[in-house]
């Protein structure tokens, strides 16, 4: 096993865009920095909106194993590229485990978001607790805290 150091997130799936947006204004309004936000989505000019609204900035597009064509934004998706920029290849479930979460937990993600769910994440390890609480309260499905950090 090969350790690496990428920190803790946090992760939820929203069923939509609307749920995603209250979810992160709630996140930002707490004090979350929008360089902490990732947002993952399929592609759609909701989606894009969100994302520059949320994170700042305009949106990449990935062409994702299992999913198409999606919108990201955020330092997660620099951790789920890795080295050899395998998100495209591999997809959410395959790199998942980069940013602390069993190949089952890629699975789902995959599938919630191949659904036209919302997929954030938080990068605070110091507030992991807080954003998962945030994540909960807002709907947002399948939180939880990358327990397996650093481990690939």
């Amino acid at each position: 096993m090969v350790v690496v150091d990428t920190g803790r997130f946090t992760v939820a799936v929203f069923q939509d865009v609307a749920w995603a947006r209250k979810g992160l204004n709630a996140l930002k309004q707490a004090g979350f920095p929008a360089e902490s936000l990732t947002v993952l989505a399929k592609e759609g000019p909701e989606v894009a909106s969100l994302i520059e609204q949320s994170c700042g900035a305009g949106a990449d597009r990935i062409e994702l194993l299992a999913l198409g064509a999606v919108l990201a934004r955020g330092p997660m998706v620099s951790v789920l590229q890795g080295n050899g920029r395998d998100l495209p290849k591999l997809g959410l479930a395959g790199t998942m485990r980069r940013v602390g979460f069993q190949a089952h937990d890629g699975r789902i993600f995959d599938v919630l978001t191949g659904r036209g769910g919302v997929l954030v994440g938080i990068h605070s390890e110091p507030r992991a607790a807080d954003a998962l609480a945030m994540l909960h309260s807002y709907g947002g499905g399948n939180a939880a805290i990358g327990a397996w950090s650093g481990r690939v």
